[in-house]
């Protein structure tokens, strides 16, 4: 059973740069509202890093919120290789 609150509680994030690039997810809304700071934990080179995102801007799209994040790369884990050239 639904009732109007518990209808629209996801939101669609976009994530347009970084090294999560062109990726999507969906999110939780808290209290009706959207994060304007994401983080998410992705793996480099098999390695586990916390990359931090910040709020673009935002739409509904179908009905649906749909927010847009840019990668903020001076609060993320570094994501250069390790790997040395041959």
């Amino acid at each position: 059973m639904t009732t109007p609150q518990s209808e629209n509680t996801e939101y669609t994030v976009e994530f347009v740069d970084g090294p999560l690039e062109g990726q999507t997810d969906s999110r939780v809304l808290l209290h009706g509202k959207h994060d304007a700071r994401i983080s998410m934990v992705a793996a480099v080179d098999s390695m586990e890093s916390l990359f931090w995102y910040d709020e673009v801007d935002s739409r509904e799209v179908q009905g649906k919120l749909h927010v847009r994040y840019a990668f903020d790369s001076s609060d993320s884990d570094p994501i250069e290789s390790n790997d040395e050239p041959d």
